[in-house]
């Protein structure tokens, strides 16, 4: 218990004391899973929306298929990306295997099904809320696509805060195509696994409350973002 103590207090000290080696770690994991999330938003959530606006043969296919993507095993991903970028590969030319690059193709694959996903469900519950009097105005499936993303704002950024928790808290995908290269590549998750092996345990637990910190300030904002939501759709 002694040693727990003081390792909780030395992990304290590391935060407190601003460690650089700490909130460098901390800085790039924001910036790769932030990015990730940014292309996943700019794919998933017109993807959503098209398949919540649009009918046509294969429709429910695609959504089982969006669904069980959801579902992608971080490893698999990791390993497909590996070989994608890896020096017999088709883009091992790039030179992008073992950067953050690489590291943020393997977060945006895994979480562009959930935003794509999550976005469809809100999306589908405005369009027959909607369908009327989108009808009524004579507008069709395809220009309906942009109203729905307006309208379905304050929910979309709840997907992007899910897809974001998803992505800041991978480790198997990242370790593979990232490398846990120092001053490279080394990101929160990586780095507490690798800390824990060895045995500082300090460092470990430092990036894990920032973890922590970060999935309550989503589910936080998630929460305001979802009472907003009911709030305006009341008025």
């Amino acid at each position: 218990m002694e040693d727990l103590g003081a390792a909780f207090a030395l992990a304290l000290e590391l935060l407190l004391a601003g460690d650089a080696e700490l909130w460098e770690i901390v800085r790039l994991s924001l910036a790769v899973s932030l990015t990730a999330v940014a292309i996943a938003c700019l794919l998933g959530m017109p993807l959503g929306a098209l398949l919540a606006s649009l009918r046509f043969p294969g429709r429910q296919a695609a959504i089982v298929l969006l669904n069980a993507l959801m579902g992608l095993p971080p490893v698999v991903v990791g390993l497909f990306v590996y070989i994608l970028l890896s020096s017999a590969g088709p883009l091992g030319a790039l030179r992008l295997l073992y950067t953050p690059t690489a590291m943020i193709l393997a977060q945006a694959i895994l979480v562009t099904p959930i935003v794509a996903a999550l976005a469809r469900e809100l999306l589908s519950g405005l369009q027959e809320e909607y369908a009327e009097q989108l009808r009524s105005l004579g507008i069709g499936p395809w220009r309906a696509i942009p109203t729905l993303l307006y309208e379905g704002r304050f929910g979309l950024l709840t997907a992007a805060l899910a897809g974001f928790g998803r992505a800041i808290a991978e480790v198997g995908a990242v370790m593979l195509v990232g490398g846990n290269i120092k001053h490279v590549t080394r990101v929160m998750t990586t780095a507490i696994a690798l800390e824990t092996s060895k045995g500082e345990i300090a460092l470990a637990l430092a990036l894990g409350l920032v973890l922590v910190g970060l999935a309550l300030l989503v589910t936080g904002a998630t929460a305001l973002l979802r009472g907003t939501a009911a709030r305006l759709s009341h008025v």
